[in-house]
Parts: C-alpha cells; structure tokens; sequence
C-alpha cells in the first residue's frame, strides 16, 4: 500500500510510518516543514500544511490510505476541528480512506456507560479537558463530512512504550483492564493503525487497549 502519514514527526505519527515501513508500505511522512535529515528507505519525506486542503489533496492524490495523526499544540486545540476538516476534504477529493487518530474523550465510560470519558475526571483531569473537548469536537466534524473515515479512539494513556503486538479492539466504550487501567503504547497504537489499514474493522469509530 501507499500511505500518507500526516504528523509524521509526532509520537503516534513516527509510529506510525516506522510500523508501515517494517510491513513494506511505501509512505509519504508529511510534516509540517520540510525535513531535514534523509528519510529511511520507503518513505518520501515531503512538507505540508495540513490546514490547506487543495495542497493537502494533491499529496494524497495516488496514495491508497491516509493516516491523519495531529495534535494542536497546548493552547491551540480550537484548531483541531479545522485541521481534521480541511484532512478529510483533502481526503474526499483524492477519493481515500483516512485514519483519523483521536482522543478517548468520546467513547462511553465503562462504569457510567451514560457518560462520556470527557465528563469523567478520573480518566481526564480538568487540565487535559481542552484537548479531550477538542478530540470530541473531531469526532463530530467527522461524522458530518462525506469522506470515507474511520476514528480511532486511543485509551485513556497513550505513552512511548514496548512494541509488543497484542491488544484488544472494542467500539465506542472505553476498554480497561481487571485494574481499572486504561493504556496502550504509542508503538501498539501504530501496529493497530495498520492492522486497521490493512484489514478494516467495518466500524467507523473504535477503540484499542490492554
């Protein structure tokens, strides 16, 4: 498969591309200025500004996936909805599926299952609820626009960590352990991204953990 990866400099983005290139994807790492050390075999290496769709759809134009994996950076997260909206009519024009990487603020709470994660401060503490709020909102703006999409919700930790291949896949409600911890690494995330890629759940929204 081609794939583009937007915010292949980020944690799940770099993941992302270093998991596709071990199943010998060729990749587009889109970053947000030019790069300026040599790209690893496989991987083309280009700058792009995620907001412009027309930019951004020519990019895509050829690839067979698209994996969109920004995050604003603290203080910005009002960005988040027009970046995913401007990544979805990039992708709608070059008529590809894209992954969008989210939060874990729109799944259902598994022990209030009539609550959302971002209405529990246990799993997101006021200081995180920008973003989460932010994560919501991207969810929204994707179920409103005609591209093919699919969203996957990370658990409620998502930190560098072993690559170990195993996780468990559920839907829209939080997925926990006997322990009530919700986590995954970076690297698990990125083998589930392209476990997704490379053979679709069927689900539009859904969520990885331990």
């Amino acid at each position: 498969m081609r794939i583009a990866v937007v915010g292949a400099a980020g944690m799940v983005g770099s993941r992302v591309v270093n998991e596709a290139v071990g199943r010998g994807h060729d990749l587009i790492a889109v970053f947000r200025k030019e790069p300026t050390a040599a790209p690893p075999p496989g991987v083309l290496a280009v700058g792009g500004d995620a907001n412009d769709p027309g930019h951004m759809g020519r990019l895509f134009a050829g690839t067979d996936a698209i994996v969109a994996a920004t995050r604003p950076a603290p203080g910005h997260e009002d960005t988040a909805v027009r970046t995913t909206t401007a990544l979805l009519t990039a992708a709608a024009t070059a008529r590809t599926r894209i992954l969008v990487v989210g939060g874990a603020a729109p799944l259902r709470n598994p022990g209030h299952p009539d609550r959302l994660v971002l209405d529990s401060p246990e799993y997101v503490p006021e200081r995180f609820r920008a973003i989460a709020a932010a994560s919501a909102a991207q969810l929204d703006a994707c179920r409103t626009h005609p591209a093919d999409w699919v969203y996957l919700s990370p658990p409620a930790l998502l930190e560098p960590g072993l690559r170990t291949g195993r996780y468990r896949r559920g839907t829209t409600t939080l997925l926990t352990t006997a322990d009530g911890a919700s986590r995954v690494s970076a690297e698990d995330l990125a083998v589930a991204v392209l476990d997704e890629l490379e053979n679709p759940g069927g689900e539009k929204h859904f969520t990885i953990g331990y």
